[in-house]
């Protein structure tokens, strides 16, 4: 029989440890997706399939209809789609979830080297002097010589009960988390964005409104200062109107502060400066309600959330970290070994009968540690309960986010109707009332309440079909906003 050269048996070892490694079992829990929660319904109620009417814009409520990766295109507005897009390509924010997620990724990737062996490669020049008394190693019996050593230091541990297994587990869960975390905050920055144009878009009309408003009072108050002067109308009148103009005006720097806070969030939510500004300005015209709210199943719901799925994500992160645990209170192994040539001359240093080798094998098995290693797998299984409860939480929060929303989208439309018959009512009211005030059948006071009254059911209902954009946004952000339809990712 052929005798086995060193590094054959070197190699030998390695692969058996590497097959005992591949057959071992993995110790703890094996992760399995929480089901999804046994309900037949988003709301306790029937839920509607249209909401408002051809008046104040109706919509129909699409259940288990796809909802589209660039959902914001449902409001019909180049600008905020521009806007939106720019947000998403230049905000610090998703830069950052980015990063996070090759982080991740790269962590996993390092864990599996775990899986191989190690190799490294040594030089070991050392210059010597042998003392008088003691032989010189070296065949001419010099004093002094040079030893060359070079070798391959091998190292292997064998994953006998799964440890790095569950580490490669926990580890890429994890990198999973981090994906849907990504999801959520591009998600998070489009709303923000949605939601912060139409905040803009109904400042710009409470704006106006109220500036309408005080331009109807001036007119009002020179009116009343004309027949002051006729003796037709008491001083109290005029100062009266002189009030409530002044209120109405003093309505008017908190609105536009707003606007241009508004302003500067959208500037930094685009990834900007607050010196740098935007092309895109927004009023109610310009954004459209959507005329189709995709509704999905409960059933799919957990399925879409990116944060119901960074949950799930965590959740099999901490049931691997319990195998860890585990496994490391099991017995531990490790093959080791080098091979290599030794020479008092460069070279000769990988001549014949300069070569050396050898392989160890190494068991380790906790014996006492006054139980350090019961208490930590004991705190993994606690975080895995954690784990446990927050994703229940998580759950549960989701669905009350879609149910807030559904909610919210049909009292906004009866809010809208009510609003607009308040305002159609009101401002008819004013006009027949600066009719009877010019005819001299009312006093002025009666005219300041009409005044008052319209304004406040213009502002209302300026604020109620505001909410039924922000509301439709929200609901859509709420059913996880269609991630998984962007098929260009």
């Amino acid at each position: 029989m052929a005798k086995q050269m060193p590094h054959q048996n070197l190699l030998r070892t390695t692969t058996l440890a590497s097959l005992l490694a591949l057959t071992g079992c993995a110790v703890g829990p094996n992760f399995h997706e929480p089901a999804a929660p046994a309900t037949s319904g988003l709301i306790a109620e029937k839920l509607p399939t249209k909401v408002g009417d051809a008046d104040q814009g109706s919509q129909s409520l699409a259940i288990d209809s796809a909802i589209p990766a660039q959902w914001w295109t449902l409001f019909h507005s180049k600008a905020l789609n521009d806007l939106v897009e720019a947000a998403l390509r230049n905000n610090p924010t998703i830069d950052a979830a980015n990063a996070a997620v090759r982080q991740a990724d790269e962590l996993a990737a390092a864990q599996r080297g775990s899986y191989y062996p190690t190799v490294n490669a040594n030089y070991n020049p050392t210059r010597q002097k042998v003392a008088h008394p003691l032989a010189s190693p070296a065949a001419s019996g010099a004093e002094y010589y040079t030893l060359h050593t070079a070798q391959l230091n091998i190292g292997f541990v064998p994953d006998v009960f799964g440890s790095n297994r569950r580490t490669v587990e926990s580890l890429d869960a994890q990198a999973e988390m981090q994906r849907y975390q990504l999801e959520a905050a591009k998600l998070t920055l489009a709303s923000n964005v949605v939601v912060a144009a139409i905040q803009e878009a109904s400042l710009r009309a409470q704006i106006n409104a109220t500036r309408d408003l005080i331009k109807a009072q001036q007119k009002i108050l020179d009116s009343f200062k004309r027949q002051l002067e006729l003796g037709q109308v008491a001083q109290t009148d005029v100062m009266g109107q002189e009030t409530q103009l002044a209120q109405s005006e003093a309505t008017l720097p908190p609105l536009e502060k707003q606007l241009t806070q508004t302003r500067d969030l959208l500037i930094s939510l685009a990834g900007k400066l607050p010196a740098e500004d935007l092309m895109q300005q927004f009023t109610l015209d310009d954004l459209h309600l959507p005329e189709t709210l995709p509704v999905s199943l409960p059933s799919n719901l957990i399925e879409q959330r990116p944060d119901v799925r960074a949950a799930s994500a965590q959740l099999h992160s901490a049931s691997a970290q319990v195998g860890i645990a585990v496994a490391n209170r099991l017995p531990s192994f490790q093959i080791s070994g080098s091979i290599g040539n030794s020479s008092l001359d460069l070279g000769d240093l990988f001549k014949p009968g300069g070569g050396f080798w050898n392989i160890a094998g190494n068991i380790t098995q906790p014996i006492f540690d006054a139980g350090t290693l019961k208490h930590r797998q004991r705190a993994a299984e606690a975080a895995y309960d954690q784990a446990a409860a927050q994703y229940r939480s998580t759950v549960i929060t989701a669905f009350q986010n879609v149910a807030d929303s559904l909610h919210a989208i049909v009292s906004d439309a009866e809010a809208v109707r009510a609003y607009q018959k308040a305002e159609r009512t009101a401002k008819r009211s004013l006009d027949i009332t600066q009719q009877q005030l010019a005819l001299g059948n009312v006093g002025s006071l009666t005219v300041v309440n009409a005044e008052q009254a319209w304004l406040q059911t213009q502002l209302a209902l300026v604020g109620a079909q505001a909410n039924r954009l922000s509301d439709s946004a929200a609901l859509i952000q709420a059913l996880g906003g269609g991630w998984w339809s962007d098929t260009g990712a």
